[in-house]
């Protein structure tokens, strides 16, 4: 990602920052590398992530390294070693790795943005972390996505239904895809996500998870529907949404962009992973959160022009036709007045550095020759309509200024 792109790189981060702090989330940054087992044990042996596309590698002292593939598990990881008081909610921007087929929004090395919640169980701390992605996406224009809920279950319910999907899926075994025909017992869940038709068919008449909730399960997932509806948040039951990852319990959600023409069209989710803690080795400890990738929403963003994100233009282009020494001085002077300013470099004619000037789309031309020089003056060249005149130099932040908020 390059200059001038990434300047909606910034915009897009600096929004979701805004958001997110302003609901009480804090940045925290974790390693790149991990410890494998952090993904194994929180991800889950069975999942295609672990299985199929984590990079993963002996270190020189045998130690058995990962590349980040998400940002959950890293982050609880990171508190379960530094130990913040609870509830501890944190957001995090980071890269991601994933060995599978490069494709448009979906890079082996893509990035996220996303926020973790620790320390609860009230199902309104999940209608926040929904609302929270929700508004994120509405601020940059979005308008044309769905959001999709299940839940997931606890350990108290889900084991049960597990084995009733088990049994279902062993009866349709002969019509499932060839690679989840040998998978059944190892996580039928897993067969409720494949996209292949074949899966699609044999899981037709599956019986709901929904259906099959505990006393404190099911009160939990009517809690989050009915808060969602009362903030005027659509979101519609897939009860195939199971996620990716084993970490996974109760909530669970997904936003699909309708703009993207691709099978692909997921443009972030997350859920709660009240057991992931303890999966890690640590104490019970109740999470939610979610996870936006970058690059899928900037795709949906140049599907439905929105959020351009342009870089902010220089408020002016030295040009110093003498000795460089006053386009040195006084463009340090600029910039610790708050001014936005570049300069030319070298010994060049006025004409050429002219068009650099107009290329840096700056407001103005800020120009010192000879007759400048001796009066103390500059030559004040506005680049987008407006006549040349001279300005004392003490004068040039002001007159800058002036420059840009004129209409």
């Amino acid at each position: 990602m390059l200059w001038p792109e990434s300047a909606r790189w910034e915009a897009f981060v600096a929004t979701f920052a805004r958001i997110v702090e302003s609901s009480g989330y804090g940045l925290a940054a974790t390693p790149v590398l991990e410890h494998a087992s952090v993904f194994r044990r929180g991800i889950g042996e069975s999942s295609d992530v672990v299985g199929k596309e984590m990079y993963e590698f002996e270190d020189r002292d045998g130690t058995m390294l990962a590349l980040r593939p998400e940002g959950t598990a890293p982050v609880v990881r990171a508190y379960l070693q530094h130990r913040p008081v609870l509830p501890w909610k944190a957001w995090y921007l980071t890269p991601a790795f994933r060995h599978e087929r490069p494709q448009a929004g979906r890079y082996r090395q893509h990035h996220q943005v996303g926020i973790e919640a620790l320390g609860e169980t009230d199902a309104d701390l999940d209608v926040e972390v929904i609302w929270v992605a929700e508004h994120f996406l509405r601020t940059l224009g979005l308008a044309d996505y769905v959001l999709s809920i299940n839940s997931m279950g606890d350990g108290r319910c889900r084991p049960a239904y597990v084995a009733l999907l088990a049994r279902y899926l062993h009866d349709h075994e002969d019509e499932l895809c060839e690679d989840h025909r040998h998978r059944i017992d190892a996580n039928p869940m897993r067969v409720l996500d494949c996209k292949r038709p074949e899966c699609r068919a044999a899981t037709e008449g599956v019986p709901y998870l929904i259906d099959h909730l505990c006393e404190d399960c099911g009160p939990h997932f009517e809690r989050v529907r009915s808060g969602l509806r009362a903030l005027g948040i659509d979101a519609r039951i897939d009860h195939r949404l199971v996620r990716g990852f084993d970490y996974y319990t109760r909530t669970t959600f997904e936003f699909a962009s309708g703009a993207i023409e691709a099978a692909q069209n997921g443009i972030g989710g997350g859920g709660r992973y009240d057991g992931l803690a303890e999966a890690m080795g640590g104490p019970p400890t109740p999470g939610i959160g979610f996870g936006i990738g970058i690059e899928r929403v900037l795709l949906a963003c140049d599907a439905e022009g929105c959020f351009e994100a342009a870089p902010p233009p220089l408020d002016g282009w030295l040009i110093d036709l003498v000795d460089g020494t006053s386009a040195r001085d006084l463009s340090i002077e600029l910039r610790e007045a708050g001014l936005r300013v570049d300069r030319g470099f070298g010994t060049r004619s006025l004409k050429a550095h002219l068009r650099a000037a107009d290329r840096s789309g700056a407001y103005a031309a800020v120009i010192v020759g000879s007759d400048e020089q001796a009066s103390g003056t500059v030559a004040l060249r506005p680049l987008r309509g407006g006549e040349q005149r001279q300005v004392p130099r003490g004068e040039v932040a002001a007159a800058l200024r002036a420059l840009r908020e004129t209409p």
